[in-house]
């Protein structure tokens, strides 16, 4: 096995026993933990000192792993997920799949369909979503890459993934675009 597939592997063990990862996603370093599994969510909150109603996003394979967390799939999503050219998250009505920690106060989810190979081989091997929020306590800063994410993360975390942890890329956050009235998606943030 190589080591790219190990450190999938790894990770997915991790998030099947209900563990909150540290790991690099498609846009900055996150923690995160299986989108349907209330207590692992909770631990997560609480290691990155997060007050409650304010919700993470949730990284899914594809549009079918997408619509078992949207409640409401506007039609135009298909053809806007097939052009994306950047990570782009989608606020959509959250179906009751959806850890409820996960639900904005308005009833919405975040849903990013993830292109990154190693998030995309983890979510599809986990066969869940999973959660993604930024690596660092609330209120500061996130860290773009591994060396900027704060030690009592790294020692707060059950499972540091050891994969592009020297990588020094920089990314810019995802777009986001919300179902706005009549059904609509409307860009919140490009």
């Amino acid at each position: 096995m190589n080591f790219f597939q190990q450190q999938v592997d790894l990770a997915v063990d991790a998030l099947l026993l209900q563990q909150v990862i540290l790991y690099p996603t498609d846009t900055v370093w996150g923690l995160g933990c299986d989108a349907e599994a209330p207590p692992a969510v909770q631990q997560l909150y609480k290691l990155k000192g997060r007050e409650a109603g304010k919700p993470s996003i949730v990284l899914v394979a594809d549009l079918a792993m997408l619509k078992r967390y949207a409640a409401e799939v506007p039609a135009e999503l298909e053809a806007m997920l097939a052009t994306d050219t950047r990570p782009t998250t989608y606020i959509l009505p959250a179906s009751r799949a959806v850890a409820r920690e996960l639900v904005a106060p308005d009833g919405t989810v975040g849903l990013r369909v993830v292109k990154d190979e190693f998030c995309h081989k983890v979510v599809r091997r986990l066969g869940h979503g999973l959660v993604s929020t930024s690596a660092n306590k609330a209120g500061e800063a996130t860290p773009a890459v591994y060396s900027e994410v704060d030690t009592a993360i790294v020692r707060g975390a059950d499972h540091v993934v050891n994969w592009r942890q020297d990588d020094a890329t920089r990314t810019a956050p995802s777009r986001v675009v919300r179902l706005g009235e009549g059904g609509k998606l409307e860009v919140v943030r490009e």
